[in-house]
């Protein structure tokens, strides 16, 4: 008995083919998105595309780190107490 299993990536991988997406037909969007996407550390779980917000003046740096925001309304909460927001990044 031989075992032919192969290595696959992960589902999640999008550097990979998404097997899913290839058989429907579909557009993989995650694929390269992975890299652009993070989430807003005042609207938490909020996903943010960082070169939206950064063309719309949606961001602040913060010791170092930029942060990006979902709305106009994060950057001036953000302002207000940034050690607080940006933990919850941590």
């Amino acid at each position: 008995m031989t075992n032919d299993l192969q290595a696959s990536s992960s589902c999640c991988s999008t550097s990979a083919a998404n097997p899913a997406a290839a058989s429907s037909g579909h557009e993989n969007l995650l694929a390269g998105a992975s890299d652009d996407l993070t989430t807003c550390p005042v609207m938490v779980g909020s996903a943010v595309s960082k070169k939206a917000a950064e063309a719309a003046g949606l961001y602040r740096d913060h010791e170092g780190e930029r942060y990006y925001f979902c709305c106009a309304g994060c950057g001036p909460a953000f302002d207000s107490d940034p050690a607080r927001y940006a933990a919850n990044m941590a």
